[in-house]
């Protein structure tokens, strides 16, 4: 019965097409016939029910055909030197590329797979936004290393990439800044980062909170607000891990590049069948990292792109991102319709840039190819002229004057360097009209290498010697960065072709260098390479697994000389699009334009007090009158005596009222806290409920800090998945003791010292500040059918029930039937993911509740979030918790902070709802990071006391 309802509406739009096309109707006609069968379409593309819920009233009659609906992109303005001279804007950009080794100069590529084309391209964007008129600071975080196997370059805290060019500029330069994150005296593989990306962020934010102070006081001339980003970049899945977190804690727009993509590299490694999805896992840690680039999918108001094959059939594979659901739901923004709380990140399409400063003139002079002027008869006095790099290739070959087919790549299996090999090999013509270079990183002992490359090396060496291509092929040991334009030139001067065989190319950056030294390319057509070729119209397109097709297309273009000079001539004439200035004009102009989507509040630091708490000052109050002036006039004595009696009466009234509150914790101010104890513990048993050791856990660690330092200078933090009114119905837990309750798993956040009483509310400061992205009632009623089990197993409508009780505006909460099968954390977010819903769901409760909440709002981010408003670095806490906990609870564990977990104090755990079987992604694969983390004996005061004194926190 559907197929036929679906067979006819597509029927029925035929016969109006063919009505219309009949009587000769124009184009604005033809397009009315379909708005009302199209803005149904878009509307079934949702969810059963929300239909009715929704606008679905069509907001253009039969009759309002010629009615123009502006453009999604109308009013996005192309960013302009002359926009800001009038008012300079001073914008502070933080991009973020964790891996690799990341330095200004005499880059290391190919050192290692970490180490490619991505480090050149975030150092020279980070280079030339800093030269963007508005753009006055960007920062390039990145992972400090002091391993004595490394240049010392890698240690330094902080590397200056450019400086304002005079002393009148309004821009600071650009800078690598390197944070200390996991081993610091080893290099780590970005397989081996993901536990120590906890670290990272914390330290990323200590240097964005302090940057911004500085910059807002140096911007506006004094005790100005802080300057913060205004966009936060993250380069690649662990980056974007990271930039999605800061963002969130700040409320700053987060941009995302991928470079490469996790589902696209495990699905081209199980084509080729050498490894098993098992060992892929482990090798790769492949879920680990999808999981990050869905999550910075997720927070990411923008993706930055390449080509558009890259979004249709790359970022297509992710649950977070669906290309036709993102169309509908721009649709219905355009049309003023309600999204239903559905999200989906701005996909853009910013072509990579590269700098043409060092591409000489020489380079475009098409005399220069016949090397018979280079190579003569008086080879000795030549080889005085020729580069080191051009020995050191040329001496390979029997006959250098043939062209040269030019590979550059990092010895990497993905860049399919035996294939092109092969493809070599096989076709005698070729190898009778070009020598073959290769250009793969640098090596001092193939053994020594990763297992990846050496396996790369030494195919390659087995090829070499099968088709006997000794005096064709150079594979030279060594090269450097500086000598890469040589290489480039010496290819042009043969008369040769580049080409990039690699399976997938997400840039192709060493396309568009070739372009710009006058080559001729050939590149695979898997990624941006097919958006490259068709702005330069300068070469060839091939399936990369085809080595018979990538052999034709190498001696087409090396055998036709007007192809060669065609190719040659329409890639110098359109480089210029592929410019950094270029580059960063569409990417600012497209930042800007997301902004506006982006809420504009910004976090509010409390100003830090160093005065003694209220109680104390008060004690002499009686006294105050000595201070004030003797040339005081009556009226003011009189008004000073009655502010005395104010505060005097203020007080003992608050000591009267609150039933033993200190008054210490009424006149609490954040500012005069210096460190924080931190109760995260989950102390439930079988059936969810409360046990008693958490009031007892409560009360030992604030002993534990009146035992060793003043109670006024250490706050105290409550982290727990009840709601703010089952902890007040609690025995023996006084709401007054803590400086700041974080209840629901993060979505509320109230300050008992603001408020004591019984009426006390949550922060509506931290609520607008997570809110972004919420869906709100939009998800209430789906996730009950969501949570179930789908196939197999009973299915009662009562598995999983609303909990009124439990609700909050930021928390919808679901009670889960004992015994029944509901669905893991991770299946029930990807559920979400598909449907465009951006929440996070947390079991809690040993997994009898069910909390949905915002998607960055969350326990340790509301931690964060303290850290920043109230002036207290993340080091100097400590959090209490236990051994097991919620499915949020292995985040708790992780970061710059200190952890006592204390054993026993938690009966039953949710940890079995944290993933299902297959390929769910485990945090338990990837181990823990806490360098600062022990094991108290048991909860007692002095065992608290001694785990403190192993952290040498106090």
């Amino acid at each position: 019965m559907c197929w036929r309802i679906w067979h006819l509406t597509r029927r029925k739009k035929q016969i109006a097409l063919d009505n219309a096309q009949g009587r000769g109707l124009s184009r604005s006609e033809k397009c009315g016939i379909f708005n009302h069968d199209a803005w149904e379409e878009d509307l079934s593309e949702l969810s059963e029910g929300e239909k009715e819920k929704g606008e679905c009233n069509h907001p253009i009659s039969s009759s309002d055909n010629n009615i123009k609906i502006p453009r999604i992109n109308s009013d996005m303005q192309i960013w302009s030197d002359e926009d800001h001279e009038d008012k300079p804007r001073r914008l502070y950009i933080v991009l973020i590329s964790l891996h690799g080794l990341v330095r200004g100069e005499n880059m290391e590529l190919g050192r290692d797979s970490d180490t490619g084309g991505q480090v050149k391209y975030v150092v020279e964007l980070a280079r030339a936004l800093a030269n963007m008129a508005g753009v006055h600071r960007v920062d390039l975080l990145t992972r400090q290393i002091t391993s004595t196997e490394l240049d010392s370059t890698y240690a330094e805290p902080i590397e200056m990439l450019s400086c304002p060019s005079d002393a009148t500029a309004t821009s600071c330069g650009a800078y690598i800044i390197r944070i200390p994150c996991g081993p610091n005296h080893k290099y780590i593989p970005k397989e081996s980062l993901w536990p120590y990306i906890p670290e990272f962020i914390d330290g990323s934010l200590s240097h964005i909170v302090n940057m911004s102070r500085a910059l807002g006081e140096q911007i506006q001339g004094g005790a100005g607000k802080p300057a913060w980003p205004y966009v936060i970049h993250g380069h690649y899945a662990d980056a974007g891990e990271v930039a999605a977190h800061l963002s969130g804690v700040l409320n700053v727009p987060m941009v995302l590049t991928g470079h490469s993509l996790g589902r696209n590299k495990l699905e081209q490694l199980l084509k080729q069948g050498r490894l098993s999805r098992e060992v892929i896992n482990s090798t790769y840690k492949i879920t680990r990292r999808i999981e990050a680039e869905e999550f910075g999918l997720d927070a990411a108001e923008m993706v930055v792109t390449s080509t558009r094959q890259e979004i249709e059939e790359q970022w297509g594979l992710y649950d977070g991102f669906d290309f036709m659901l993102e169309r509908k739901l721009r649709v219905r923004r355009r049309r003023f319709v309600t999204c239903l709380g559905r999200y989906m990140p701005r996909m853009v399409v910013i072509p990579p840039g590269m700098d043409f400063s060092y591409v000489t003139n020489q380079d475009t002079f098409e005399g220069d190819g016949d090397l018979n002027s280079l190579i003569g008869s008086d080879r000795a006095q030549t080889k005085r002229t020729i580069p080191p790099i051009w020995s050191e290739v040329m001496r390979f070959f029997t006959n250098p004057h043939k062209p040269m087919i030019l590979a550059l790549s990092r010895p990497d299996p993905k860049k399919n360097v035996t294939t092109l090999l092969k493809a070599y090999g096989e076709c005698p013509p070729l190898r009778e009209l070009a020598n073959l270079t290769l250009i793969l990183g640098n090596r001092e002992d193939i053994e020594e290498m990763s297992e990846s490359s050496s396996v790369v090396l030494t195919t390659v060496l087995k090829l070499v010697d099968k088709y006997d291509l000794y005096g064709q092929v150079a594979y030279p040991k060594h090269h450097n960065q500086s000598q890469v334009p040589e290489i480039y030139r010496l290819a042009a001067k043969t008369k040769g072709v580049f080409i990039n065989p690699a399976l997938v190319e997400p840039f192709g950056l060493t396309l568009i260098e070739a372009a710009a030294y006058a080559l001729p390319v050939v590149a695979t057509k898997n990624g941006g390479p097919v958006d490259i070729i068709k702005a330069l119209n300068n070469g060839l397109l091939v399936d990369p697994h085809d080595h018979k097709a990538i052999a034709d297309s190498l001696l087409k273009l090396v055998a036709e000389k007007n192809l060669w000079f065609e190719c040659r001539k329409n890639g110098l004439k359109n480089i210029h699009r592929y410019s950094w200035p270029e580059h960063c004009r569409n990417y600012l102009s497209h930042v800007e334009h997301c902004r506006n989507r982006h809420p504009n509040t910004r976090l509010e630091i409390t100003p830090i007090k160093e005065e003694e708490p209220m109680s104390d000052s008060l004690k002499g109050v009686e006294d105050l009158s000595l201070k004030f002036s003797i040339d005081s006039d009556i009226e003011s004595l009189i008004r000073q005596k009655e502010l005395i009696e104010a505060f005097t009466t203020h007080r003992r009234t608050a000591s009267s009222s609150t039933n033993g509150i200190s008054s210490s914790s009424i006149a609490y101010c954040p500012g005069r806290r210096k460190r924080l104890f931190v109760v995260a513990a989950d102390c439930y048993n079988r059936e969810g409920c409360c046990t008693e050791l958490l009031p007892m856990v409560i009360e030992n660690v604030k002993q534990a800090a009146a035992d060793l330092l003043s109670l006024n200078s250490i706050g105290l933090i409550l982290l727990t998945g009840l709601t703010l009114q089952e902890i007040k119905e609690l025995e023996d837990v006084r709401l007054e003791d803590f400086d700041a309750v974080v209840c629901s798993n993060g979505s509320e956040m109230c300050y008992p010292w603001k408020d004591c009483s019984s009426t006390t509310t949550a922060d509506v400061e931290y609520e607008a500040h997570i809110e972004y992205r919420w869906p709100g009632e939009n998800v209430k009623s789906i996730i009950t059918r969501l949570g179930r089990i789908e196939g197999g197993g009973s299915r009662d409508e009562d598995d999983i029930v609303e909990n009124p009780k439990a609700f909050s505006s930021r928390c919808f909460s679901y009670c889960i039937k004992p015994g029944a099968k509901t669905t893991r954390i991770d299946e029930l977010r990807k559920r979400l993911r598909i449907r465009g819903l951006r929440c996070n769901p947390i079991y809690t409760r040993a997994a009898s509740r069910l909390n949905v909440i915002p998607l960055l709002a969350s326990r340790i981010q509301a931690l964060r979030y303290l850290s920043v408003k109230w002036g207290i670095e993340l080091s100097s806490m400590v959090v209490f918790t236990g051994d097991k906990g919620d499915t949020d609870y292995k985040d708790i564990l992780e970061g710059l902070h200190k952890t006592v977990i204390l054993p026993g104090i938690t009966e039953y755990g949710s940890e079995l709802f944290l993933c299902s079987t297959g390929e769910s992604y485990m945090k338990e694969d990837e181990g823990t990071s806490c360098l600062s983390l022990v094991k108290a004996q048991t909860h007692e005061v002095n065992d608290i006391i001694t785990a403190l004194k192993t952290l040498r926190f106090m």
